[in-house]
């Protein structure tokens, strides 16, 4: 029984996310409350959030809202991810990368999936704005333009 509680929690918690309206975990709790969900406190709906690769994004609305990540693949020319990257540039140490307000951990994320094959050792994101470490700074100029060709490609 248990179980199938769980699972119907998980299902309600990412319909809740789809709907790109909720801003507070807060908002989350009492969203989940009201579909009969009692047991539910923020610090679990913080635990979900993580787990789930949740992030802070701007909705339709311009509304700061959580939301899902798509999921994790090269984006395309129909992915609305390339519309999110709006300059890509490197200094020789490090390939930066300027996002629309609030896509940083999303781009980000994706990014995190590439391997050290494909010359990203790590990211750090903020809200409009990303550090890309580079596996061999002396590849930087070939990491930029392959990671410029995974939004350019229109």
């Amino acid at each position: 029984m248990a179980n199938v509680k769980q699972e119907q929690l998980i299902k309600a918690f990412k319909e809740i996310l789809k709907a790109e309206s909720y801003g507070s975990q807060g908002d989350i709790v009492e969203a989940l409350k009201a579909q009969g969900f009692d047991n539910i406190s923020q610090s679990k709906i913080s635990r979900m959030l993580s787990k789930f690769g949740a992030v802070r994004t701007r909705n339709a609305r311009g509304d700061m809202v959580y939301c899902l990540p798509p999921e994790l693949g090269m984006p395309t020319a129909k992915s609305p991810l390339k519309q999110l990257v709006l300059d890509i540039v490197h200094n020789n140490v490090m390939v930066i990368i300027r996002t629309s307000p609030g896509a940083a951990q999303l781009i980000a994320r994706l990014l995190d999936s590439l391997s050290k094959k494909d010359g990203v050792l790590g990211t750090i994101a903020g809200d409009d704005t990303i550090f890309i470490a580079p596996a061999d700074v002396t590849q930087i100029e070939e990491l930029r333009q392959r990671v410029e060709d995974l939004f350019e490609n229109v």
